[in-house]
């Protein structure tokens, strides 16, 4: 991580502002697997904090949590836990996928991140934001930005000023092999600036 730091404030004066005021960022680390990317689709567009209530509500009803269990739940039990009818049914779509063996969660880890991409990608409610910080936080890989996470593309407008989305794209690749860390900071960022603790 030292060497990444080091690349980072030496090529882009914000990162040397946000760890000078707020420290090193705590890089978030979730299990490879099911469970992740289930609470994932369900952290899609809301706040972490509610989709973790969520989660464990379907949790405490599925304490084994496989794909069959949860495929097996009736849209009306999925909503007396929090989930809409659209996340109901890319839960069911992701253990669908796994049940028919049309994805192997344990493969992904021994993928480039554009095949793990390709891959889950094609199911239903899975999209970039999602793999993106599948990539991140399970797979551990080094040099993702998620340019769809609200946050990450605020805190690029605030800082750098930059409010065109290919421009965006274009500045952070020189941010690259290390663009998860880069990230992170953002997060970093937005969250202190905010007052806000989030535990990943």
């Amino acid at each position: 991580m030292k060497q990444a730091v080091e690349y980072l404030i030496a090529i882009e004066p914000i990162f040397k502002n946000i760890i000078e005021k707020y420290g090193l960022p705590t890089i978030p680390r979730r299990p490879q697997g099911f469970e992740t990317l289930v609470l994932l689709i369900l952290e899609q567009q809301v706040s972490i904090d509610s989709a973790k209530a969520t989660f464990l509500k379907l949790k405490a009803k599925e304490k084994d949590f496989e794909p069959e269990s949860l495929l097996l739940l009736t849209d009306e039990e999925y909503r007396s836990f929090g989930v809409s009818r659209q996340k109901t049914s890319y839960i069911k779509a992701l253990s669908h996928s796994i049940i028919t063996n049309s994805i192997d969660l344990e493969s992904l880890s021994a993928k480039t991140s554009q095949q793990v991409r390709d891959e889950l990608i094609k199911i239903k409610g899975i999209g970039n934001w999602t793999i993106d910080v599948y990539l991140m936080f399970s797979l551990q890989s080094p040099d993702i930005i998620p340019l769809g996470d609200i946050a990450v593309v605020n805190t690029i407008k605030e800082l750098l000023a930059i409010h065109d989305k290919q421009e965006m794209e274009s500045y952070v690749s020189k941010w690259s092999p290390h663009r998860s860390l880069a990230t992170f900071l953002l997060w970093h960022y937005y969250l202190n600036k905010r007052n806000r603790k989030v535990v990943y």
